[in-house]
């Protein structure tokens, strides 16, 4: 037996219209071609579909078992051909986001609420790039932008540069480098430094400062959450370094100082990782241009 989806559309037409002729104008054929679309299923079931002779046309048990799988079925196809429309038109698709950092939240939340004004069909979701390996999940498609701000040379991956920002030291207001009018590498070995719960090569205190200069700071304290690192060095338990996004509303508070790092600051560039075929895609497009215009706006309060 070989059902087709032309044939558990005609089934559901004729119980929709209630008669041959109005399914047959529903379905934009001869009455003649759906009498013979009826007949031919019936020969590949071996059982009759209708009950003859019965005003209106009534299912047989048999066509009301087929009309049963049909609404079951053509709503799931109806909608995947939908969504495979949406993709070629541009309007749907997916977005999965893995994020290398933590702080991204702080301004990755606000361009994802614009997105979803504009692109409401599109699936989106986010996954901290730091549980796996995000470039290669890029690749895998298991993900489909990575936030980072080390670009790599991969085949068939490009950087798109999202916005410069600034590594801010972050001091309770009392504290004795507050005196000074920037930071160096030097002013933190006797501070406990409080980070977040990632690998030193993924921190720019590190990476751009600490390590280069083989600086150790006292002791370093790792904390999930940027509410409660400033809570914590509001309250004297150490020094942090954040991003220029993330102290836009610290930098005027009573309870905080901000540094420079270095006379001349640190300006580090974060990119936008996504797969080359998906470079034209509209809402990805979309997505971009909002990662380069908000956080700038964050920036500058």
């Amino acid at each position: 037996m070989h059902i087709e989806f032309r044939h558990l559309r005609t089934i559901r037409a004729i119980h929709q219209a209630g008669g041959l002729a109005r399914a047959a104008e529903q379905l934009n054929i001869t009455q003649s071609a759906l009498s013979h679309q009826i007949k031919g299923i019936e020969d590949q079931a071996g059982v009759e579909l209708f009950v003859r002779r019965s005003k209106p046309l009534r299912l047989s048990a048999a066509g009301l078992r087929l009309l049963r799988t049909a609404e079951k079925v053509l709503p799931e196809i109806e909608a995947l051909e939908a969504e495979f429309e949406g993709l070629r038109a541009g309007s749907a698709g997916r977005l999965h986001i893995a994020i290398e950092c933590h702080a991204c939240f702080e301004w990755l939340f606000p361009v994802l609420e614009q997105f979803r004004k504009a692109w409401g069909e599109v699936d989106v979701d986010i996954r901290p790039g730091l549980a796996f390996d995000a470039l290669p999940a890029l690749r895998r498609e298991d993900v489909d932008v990575v936030i980072s701000s080390d670009p790599e040379d991969i085949p068939g991956v490009e950087f798109r540069p999202l916005f410069d920002y600034e590594p801010v030291f972050v001091a309770a207001k009392g504290h004795p480098l507050a005196q000074k009018d920037f930071i160096e590498a030097e002013d933190f070995r006797d501070e406990t430094l409080i980070t977040y719960p990632v690998e030193r090569a993924r921190l720019d205190v590190f990476s751009e400062l600490l390590t280069p200069a083989k600086v150790e700071p006292r002791g370093v304290r790792q904390v999930e959450l940027t509410a409660v690192i400033l809570m914590l060095v509001a309250s004297g338990r150490g020094v942090a370094v954040l991003p220029d996004w993330v102290v836009r509303e610290v930098r005027y508070s009573s309870d905080y100082v901000t540094r420079p790092i270095t006379e001349k600051g640190l300006t580090k560039r974060l990119y936008a990782a996504i797969r080359s075929e998906d470079g034209d895609l509209p809402y990805m497009a979309h997505f971009l241009k909002l990662g380069r215009e908000i956080p700038v706006r964050l920036q500058r309060g």
